[in-house]
């Protein structure tokens, strides 16, 4: 017997690209506002959320470059982040990607979450390389789901540079079920 499914995006378009991160080594967030902010209670055992951000960067030499999706902003929880990926010399609005699946396992102060995704990150402007994520984080990741938090994109250059910069052009969250 076939199961019925469906997919709904979450939050409303943003108002144009997130703010541009350049010469800063910190990890920032660069999602597009208006930020998706899931209420208390929101999730529940089962639930499937997928996260999905785009945009360009640029550089001069090869700097080191950190993406990821945070539950509570970047101050949060990282949900799943790549390792400092050595990007290209030179790069001049290369195309980024990163999808994100996030699968509810427990529910509470203590709840839990699985996840698993990809970023894809330029290598020229038809060319990309990707990186599996999470690169580092042990699953399942611990998060609080009786508050309200946003769902995020962070990044962070391993060198302050002007012409570092990366920009979030648009990123969603859906609902899968």
């Amino acid at each position: 017997m076939p199961i019925q499914s469906w997919e709904a995006v979450l939050n409303v378009p943003g108002e144009g690209a997130g703010t541009a991160l350049a010469s800063s080594t910190t990890l920032t967030d660069i999602s597009p506002a208006p930020q998706l902010v899931l209420p208390s209670g929101y999730m529940y055992i089962g639930q499937r959320l997928r996260l999905i951000a785009y945009g360009i960067f640029s550089t001069t030499s090869t700097p080191t470059l950190l993406l990821g999706g945070y539950y509570g902003g970047v101050a949060g929880t990282a949900l799943a982040a790549t390792a400092a990926i050595t990007t290209g010399s030179g790069a001049a609005s290369w195309p980024w990607r990163l999808s994100l699946e996030i699968y509810v396992r427990s529910v509470g102060s203590s709840g839990t979450v699985w996840c698993n995704g990809v970023v894809k990150l330029g290598t020229s402007l038809t060319g990309a390389t990707d990186y599996w994520i999470p690169s580092s984080q042990t699953q399942p990741i611990t998060i609080n789901t009786t508050t309200a938090n946003a769902l995020t994109v962070g990044a962070q250059w391993g060198t302050s540079s002007a012409s570092n910069t990366i920009t979030c052009e648009d990123a969603y969250i859906e609902a899968i079920s």
